[in-house]
């Protein structure tokens, strides 16, 4: 599996497994699946409400804690509801430490909470801190009135929605660029586009291995997600081929810059894209 390396030179695998939207009773066997097929990557959040079973699932795996990378989101807000909110997640999942954490939504004060996360990482309880959903200015405000840089920004980044200015843009700030919902949250005319049919038989893979490799070929931390142990075990299967320059390019001008309903509205906005 290939590794990142994060600005604090800590390393995040570049695939991993999605537990958004997998309810908590489904929770466990799917990540236990995943651990199964080689996945060591796995990212929760306190708004999933399954950070329970992820850690059950770890314990279960029979893995060593320093063999998984365990990432979680706070949906908290300010400095004293943010620490509390930690301590309980590690509470839930079981663990001495998570290996990152990130503000899961710019929610109104984010340096009161970004300032709970730093003293978190200071504290040992995470490897790496980061954020979701921000912006370049959010995250630059960030970075201005902090003593540490956020590792990671997880956005939304698919095939339709392959956000090269923000990737660029952390890229130049020495931040990983990690997607979530890479398949677009289903979308039917994403995995019947006949570009993409035509690369996948090239190479004897499906669509959705295409996908999947061509963010991790670009340097995205991926995270699919799934309840079904054949797509979990297909999903991970992409590291035996390389998509050529032509393909990449390709695939690169099928960009649409087409989030999914739900998105936050200051991420539209032209210049972000």
């Amino acid at each position: 599996m290939k590794q990142l390396t994060l600005n604090n030179d800590v390393k995040i695998p570049i695939f991993g497994f999605g537990t958004y939207e997998i309810s908590p009773d489904q929770t466990k066997q799917a990540v236990l699946s995943a651990f199964e097929e080689g996945y060591r990557l796995i990212d929760t959040a306190q708004y999933y409400q399954n950070e329970q079973q992820v850690g059950e699932a770890v314990k279960a795996s029979g893995l060593n804690r320093d063999e998984v990378f365990i990432t979680t989101k706070t949906m908290t807000d300010g400095y004293e509801d943010t620490k509390i909110g930690l301590d309980e997640s590690l509470r839930r999942i079981g663990l001495d430490y998570f290996d990152l954490v990130l503000i899961h939504w710019p929610m109104g004060h984010d340096i009161d909470t970004w300032h709970a996360l730093e003293a978190a990482y200071k504290a040992g309880k995470t490897r790496a801190i980061g954020i979701s959903n921000f912006n370049s200015r959010q995250t630059l405000d960030l970075i201005h009135q902090s003593s540490v840089r956020p590792m990671v920004d997880q956005i939304e980044t698919h095939l339709f929605l392959q956000q090269w200015k923000m990737h660029e843009f952390l890229e130049k700030e020495n931040i990983v660029h990690e997607s979530y919902s890479p398949l677009g949250n289903g979308q039917q005319n994403l995995i019947s586009n006949p570009v993409l049919k035509e690369i996948s038989e090239k190479y004897g893979k499906s669509p959705i291995q295409v996908i999947l490799r061509y963010l991790v070929q670009n340097d995205v931390v991926t995270i699919p997600r799934s309840t079904n142990p054949a797509h979990i075990k297909s999903n991970i299967d992409i590291f035996d081929f390389e998509l050529d320059n032509d393909d990449l390019k390709r695939l690169r001008v099928l960009d649409e810059r087409k989030p999914i309903d739900g998105w936050p509205a200051e991420m539209r906005e032209d210049e972000d894209y």
